[in-house]
């Protein structure tokens, strides 16, 4: 008897609670109380609030009504004449009412009838050039890779990111992680944007010894908080930290724990590391155009020790998201110091790169082995920035960049989904002509893409030009491509060049009077959003008449690279491909170069060729990659 009266109860309790729902569904209503500012009040909320975008259109402001510091005003550039997409605002659990305020958003834009209420977000992206088996978000804006580190068999990868936008803003640190480094799950972002300003770039480490008072293995995550007051930039360190394996994170109640002496406004990306011999923390942050170090025992506050930078390197610039570790030399097993310096602007093709300085660092001060007006490049392509490399991964150093360019990111031919990392590299030192030099090779962990080996059906020799018309197709420009050649004393010029039947194509040669090798975009795909590029504002132009090879518009370029950094008449070349990415390592990576592209059809042609003599091929592998 008990027990079906208590079965009728719950029967009863279910009834009331589903016709309850019946009776009380979301509502929405959009109030405009005066010319500028709007009001939606919702009911019984869902999740989500579903957003419209619409890229061409200014950002508006937006904000969820509350009294948590992330509940701040946002930049969103809502629909008023015509959706590119959708993006999510998510709602507070278990409240209702909710109230969203919107200002300066005209009364009659198209948002206000297609903003909609929803259990669930679409994240199936719809860009045609998303790459396969890069990490990319699965919706919004990413650019520079923050908080790298490993723990417990994890690999996990912050980024700055926008979930409101696929253009830069709303600055979060979105999280990704990976058992592998090849298979990314997303999860909800880390670290959001609160009343001190944009969550910007920084590091993470693991607090072994509980020094910061949070206890224990306790991950710290160092990012810098952007503002802006009175029209003038203000930036300073903070720190938040973890106690569930860095899928959450607490914002220490001193924050910021750093700011510059000296009122720099540039002042920003926090790289925190340990230094054995004083049995210190040290951090890394880059201030304008130098470089400066601060040391930590409680890891909360900060003394500064020196700088480094001023005069230093490729000119103009602005230092950004510096990195600092130790690597042996594989030439003359020495120990030394590598600092990472990504800067923008300064590549000798424009834009943002990555150039690194290799010396010695006595926990007080680093000394450069090279001259100050020598730039080195750790890659030569014109996509490759804010690389910086894993916390805790013992022995290995390995980095990540963001692939793409300052000065047309945010106009790259994406909609939903826009910015993606490059392949995961082991970074190496090497000598070559008594000069200390930086590679990059492909992880190893990068050959579990292989799905299999397509045949291909060459000669020993290249005269003067093979052609293999279908050997891309179906590869979907999902594929790896490797080659290991020595040109005859005589050849002047050899190389490949992927095309499709539009027309499109992209050459990869070596150009042995030059002593360079190049990769030319210019007849790649799209290439004339390049005329909307946006140079920096210090950015001088004299690298297109200086180095610039084949220059029609600030995307369509060729990038090239010395190939004195090799050994040898023998060169290994390896090239990735995903859809809108090109990644080029010869010589096991003593030379990395990686390029957007933006082929119309995937690329289904290869041709080889050779000019001025004959080349041996020893070997020629095609792979077809995919997760």
């Amino acid at each position: 008897m008990r027990k079906l009266t208590t079965l009728l109860f719950s029967l009863l309790l279910a009834l009331t609670m589903s016709c309850s729902k019946k009776s009380n569904p979301p509502t929405m209503e959009i109030l405009h109380p005066n010319d500028t500012l709007t009001r939606i009040e919702i009911n019984s909320p869902q999740r989500y609030l579903l957003l419209p975008i619409e890229e061409s259109q200014p950002e508006v402001q937006v904000r969820l009504v509350g009294d948590r510091p992330e509940d701040t005003w946002l930049d969103i550039r809502l629909a008023v004449d015509s959706i590119d997409y959708y993006v999510p605002l998510a709602l507070p659990e278990g409240k209702s009412p909710v109230t969203v305020e919107i200002i300066g958003l005209d009364k009659k834009a198209i948002s206000y009838e297609k903003i909609q209420l929803a259990d669930t977000f679409d994240t199936s992206s719809k860009d045609y050039y998303r790459p396969a088996y890069h990490h990319s978000p699965a919706y919004g804006w990413m650019n520079d890779p923050n908080g790298m580190i490993y723990k417990d068999g994890v690999y996990h990868l912050y980024y700055q990111y926008n979930p409101y936008g696929s253009k830069w803003g709303n600055m979060y640190w979105g999280h990704s992680s990976s058992r592998d480094l090849i298979h990314w799950e997303h999860h909800d972002p880390a670290l959001a944007r609160d009343t001190l300003g944009h969550i910007f770039s920084g590091s993470a480490i693991l607090d072994k010894q509980g020094t910061a008072g949070f206890g224990k293995d306790a991950i710290l995550a160092y990012y810098t908080a952007h503002n802006t007051h009175a029209g003038k930039q203000w930036q300073a360190q903070c720190l938040a930290y973890s106690l569930d394996n860095g899928k959450t994170f607490t914002k220490y109640a001193g924050n910021p724990i750093l700011t510059p002496f000296d009122g720099v406004s540039d002042f920003r990306d926090p790289k925190v590391f340990w230094y054995a011999p004083e049995k210190s923390w040290y951090m890394i942050v880059s201030a304008d155009k130098e470089m400066r170090f601060y040391r930590s025992q409680d890891l909360k506050k900060w003394d500064y020790v020196s700088a480094f930078g001023e005069g230093y390197g490729a000119r103009p610039n602005q230092f950004e998201c510096p990195d600092f570790f130790q690597l042996t030399d594989e030439t003359t097993g020495k120990e030394k110091w590598v600092m990472i310096v990504n800067i923008n602007p300064g590549c000798a093709f424009g834009g943002s790169a990555t150039e690194y300085f290799v010396g010695t660092f006595d926990g007080k001060e680093f000394v450069p082995e090279t001259a100050p007006e020598i730039a080195h490049w750790l890659d030569f392509g014109k996509d490759h920035y804010a690389l910086v490399t894993f916390h805790n991964t013992g022995a290995r150093t390995i980095g990540i960049p963001w692939v793409s360019n300052w000065q047309y990111a945010n106009v790259t031919p994406f909609k939903q989904t826009r910015g993606m990392n490059g392949l995961p590299r082991d970074l190496f030192l090497f000598t070559k002509d008594g000069t200390s030099y930086v590679g990059a090779r492909p992880s190893k962990e990068v050959e579990a893409l292989r799905k299999e080996q397509v045949s291909l059906s060459l000669p020993q020799s290249i005269g003067e030009e093979v052609r293999l018309t279908d050997a891309l197709k179906g590869l979907e420009d999902s594929f790896e491509l490797e080659l290991e050649l020595t040109p005859a004393a005589k050849t002047t010029r050899v190389g490949l060049v992927l095309s499709n039947e539009l027309g499109d194509e992209l050459p990869i040669y070596l150009d042995l009077e030059k002593e360079r090798i190049t990769m030319d975009r210019t007849k790649s795909g799209l290439i004339d959003f390049g005329t909307k590029a946006t140079p920096h504002d210090r950015e001088s132009n004299d690298w297109r008449d200086r180095d610039g090879v084949n220059y029609q518009n600030d995307f369509a370029i060729a990038t090239w690279a010395p190939l004195s950094l090799c050994t040898g008449k023998t060169y290994k070349l390896r090239l990735f491909v995903d859809r809108s990415m090109a990644e080029l390592f010869v010589q096991g990576g003593r030379i990395a170069m990686t390029n957007l592209i933006f082929p119309r059809k995937p690329y289904s042609t290869l041709r080889l060729y050779s000019e001025g003599g004959a080349t041996q091929l020893h070997s020629a592998k095609l792979y077809r990659l995919g997760l």
